[in-house]
């Protein structure tokens, strides 16, 4: 996913390991790993995405 703007989460620790980063792909989120962004990174679809940061949310 070249030309993506990457956002860090914003549940880094201060170290800025264990986190991932998030990129808008218009109808997909992109997640990569932000420790090694050269890996693959995977995409989902919006609705998702959502569900699983309300699922986390009400933990």
């Amino acid at each position: 996913m070249n030309g993506v703007s990457w956002v860090k989460s914003s549940y880094t620790g201060e170290n800025g390991s264990n986190c991932v980063e998030v990129a808008d792909l218009a109808d997909r989120v992109g997640i990569r790993d932000s420790k090694n962004p050269s890996l693959r990174s995977i995409s989902v679809p919006n609705p998702a995405w959502k569900a699983l940061v309300a699922e986390l949310g009400a933990q």
